[in-house]
């Protein structure tokens, strides 16, 4: 296992995810005030192998005063898998939603694109954001996929899709930059609620739990390392649990 600082893979993935990268950061710059977000030394960059083909995963974390970590991670499995996947994590004192972000790219196909801002409280998204979101989620898309079985932390406007042709994939690529640029300039207006830390803190960690729950992405890693070093990226990368 390396764990060496390397040039952003994403210029070697699917047009797509290279893309939806760069939109991200750019969002994310536009919009918020960013400073570095620091994972442990050894998880920032991790190359494996999976079934034979060089796995490299790559992480891109950062931390502003309304979310407690900005998670853009991109992952390459030999010639033919590229995967990017997306998480906004915010502050305790913010009674914001998720953002969630996921593609998969398998032999120059995209094959699975998801985007969605989950809610984090008993009575789903804000106003605002369903305001901002209505008639959106797989309408216009020809191919939507079903959620998985813990899919219910999901909102009403999850768009969870298999894009068919590039007018689908610029689609996409549109959606993900309206759900993104909506929860910014939202987190970026909404004054700090601290009496709401309780149910902003269980709202995370349900979210986190069921996303623990994916075994395609438990099984893939625990293939490539092991089950142990598996727990650990999923536990302090990808879903870690916010402390009180």
């Amino acid at each position: 296992m390396s764990t060496t600082v390397k040039s952003s893979i994403r210029q070697h993935q699917h047009s797509v995810i290279c893309d939806l990268a760069e939109l991200i950061e750019a969002t994310w710059q536009r919009h918020l005030t960013l400073s570095p977000y620091h994972l442990p030394h050894d998880l920032g960059y991790v190359e494996g192998r999976l079934e034979g083909e060089r796995l490299v995963i790559e992480n891109v974390c950062y931390q502003t005063p309304e979310f407690r970590k900005l998670h853009l991670e991109l992952a390459k499995v030999g010639p033919n898998l590229d995967i990017l996947h997306c998480v906004m994590f915010p502050r305790l004192d913010y009674g914001l939603p998720m953002f969630g972000c996921d593609i998969v790219s398998g032999r120059g196909q995209i094959s699975a694109a998801v985007v969605d801002l989950s809610p984090t409280s008993p009575d789903g998204l804000p106003t605002p954001y369903q305001l901002a979101l209505e008639g959106m989620g797989t309408a216009g898309y020809s191919n939507p996929r079903e959620l998985p079985s813990w899919g219910h932390i999901f909102s009403d406007y999850c768009c969870f899709v298999k894009p068919m042709g590039p007018q689908e994939d610029r689609r996409f690529l549109k959606q993900v930059e309206h759900y993104l640029t909506l929860h910014c300039t939202q987190a970026t207006a909404m004054p700090p609620a601290p009496h709401q830390r309780s149910q902003v803190l269980a709202g995370q960690r349900n979210y986190c739990l069921h996303q623990q729950q994916n075994d395609k992405t438990r099984r893939i890693l625990e293939m490539a390392f092991d089950p142990v070093w598996a727990e650990r990226y999923m536990t302090t990368v990808l879903f870690d649990l916010p402390e009180e």
